[in-house]
């Protein structure tokens, strides 16, 4: 599998527009797996995964599965900083029949349906309008799946099914705007360029209310921290919905139908459901209960800098990092638990770069003898707090409890 490019990445805008009309990439050959691997400590075992570079524009990833590509981002990357490098983002399709070519110089945008213009936008028309840039989480809806018990069916992620990054690109609204959406239009639908296996299949699009598409902050991305979208994160174009959650976020997007009713599709009513209850939580077995398609993030927090089961000093000081976001609100404070959430201490926040980015934090602790369960606890800028316990529905989304890491000290 290889990537070709007929011209190097632009940083500047200006370079940007001079240049992308003329680029092109491939996806050739599929990859051979490494012998390297890591064990995600999956609490229903079965969590060993191999790591592999093979992938194009990729660095070395945790492969969950090869077609449709599922690559997960190794958890020591979070501690890197506040961005998610754009070769260590994570990956995830739901068809395996992805173009293995797109020349961006003949790419278009369509917009159709319910407006007055119909539009057939180049990527220099995007270029030409006023930019925009967001810094934002990316969060697959079955992120932590694999930490479901009951274990439940899907893509066993770990916790790395997550990345933060600045887009940039137009506001969805600039470009509907400039069709005329007609009175009367309920909701807006996009597609991408991938396609279903076999016919019969349902194509994946996703749609979001009038009112939340032309919002002024849901955009069209072209850059991912100051780059070309890499091809498996959705080059040329991609759809950035802040606040929630990835199913919404529809990659290599080539087709916007403004639509006078609900979406009925497949994607939207059947699909990426969750239950109409606190913290999308059921029992194992239950039925009966309403479902609504998934929708916005909650809040979430981690320790990065240590791994569960590490060896400390008793008596030393320790340092904690790590990350947290506020879901589709900012992040108000973190809270950190040396043992096992019966005394809390605040975290020190760091730089605030937006409401839907994450957000560092670093606190210590001087550990005693003996084992400490270390607990990272984000409340949000609406008061939504992380909960204790650990809810479950069917399709293994949402999770949000507060994580916990083991620390030996010695």
């Amino acid at each position: 599998m290889s990537v070709q490019y007929r011209t190097p990445m632009l940083k500047s805008r200006r370079q940007f527009m001079s240049g992308i009309g003329a680029a092109g990439l491939a996806l050739l050959a599929a990859p051979a797996l490494a012998e390297e691997s890591v064990d995600l400590g999956l609490p229903g075992g079965g969590g060993e995964r191999s790591l592999t570079a093979a992938f194009p524009q990729k660095g070395r990833m945790i492969l969950q599965r090869t077609r449709p590509p599922l690559l997960e981002t190794p958890f020591e990357v979070f501690d890197q900083g506040v961005l998610t490098p754009n070769d260590r983002f994570f990956v995830r399709w739901h068809w395996a029949n992805i173009p293995t070519e797109i020349d961006a110089a003949a790419f278009r945008l369509k917009v159709r349906g319910e407006v007055t213009t119909g539009l057939d936008l180049s990527l220099n028309d995007l270029l030409a309008m006023p930019p925009y840039e967001i810094i934002a989480v990316n969060q697959c809806s079955g992120n932590s799946r694999g930490l479901f018990q009951p274990r439940v069916a899907g893509a066993q992620w770990g916790n790395g099914a997550m990345g933060n990054a600045r887009w940039t690109g137009v506001r969805l609204k600039d470009v509907l705007d400039r069709a005329r959406v007609k009175p009367g239009a309920v909701s807006v639908r996009f597609n991408g360029l991938d396609q279903q296996v076999v016919p019969e299949a349902p194509d994946f699009m996703k749609s979001l209310s009038i009112d939340h598409a032309r919002d002024g902050e849901v955009m069209i991305a072209y850059a991912m921290n100051g780059e070309q979208l890499p091809l498996l994160n959705g080059f040329p174009l991609r759809l950035i919905v802040p606040g929630w959650y990835s199913t919404y976020w529809v990659k290599m997007l080539n087709d916007i139908e403004v639509l006078a009713q609900p979406d009925d599709g497949f994607w939207m009513t059947k699909a990426y459901l969750i239950p109409d209850t606190p913290f999308a939580a059921v029992k194992p077995g239950e039925s009966g209960y309403k479902s609504i398609p998934i929708n916005r993030m909650l809040p979430r927090s981690f320790v990065t800098n240590r791994r569960d089961g590490e060896q400390a000093a008793a008596g030393a000081p320790l340092e904690l990092r790590g990350v947290a976001f506020g879901g589709d609100a900012g992040v108000r404070s973190v809270e950190v638990s040396a043992d096992d959430g019966v005394t809390w201490q605040p975290a020190v926040l760091g730089k605030d770069e937006g409401k839907y980015s994450f957000r560092r934090w670093t606190a210590s602790f001087t550990p005693g003898r003996g084992q400490h369960r270390i607990m990272a606890r984000c409340t949000s800028e609406k008061g939504e707090v992380q909960p204790t316990e650990s809810y479950w529905n069917g399709s293994g989304f949402m999770r949000n409890v507060i994580e916990t890491i083991r620390i030996n000290a010695v």
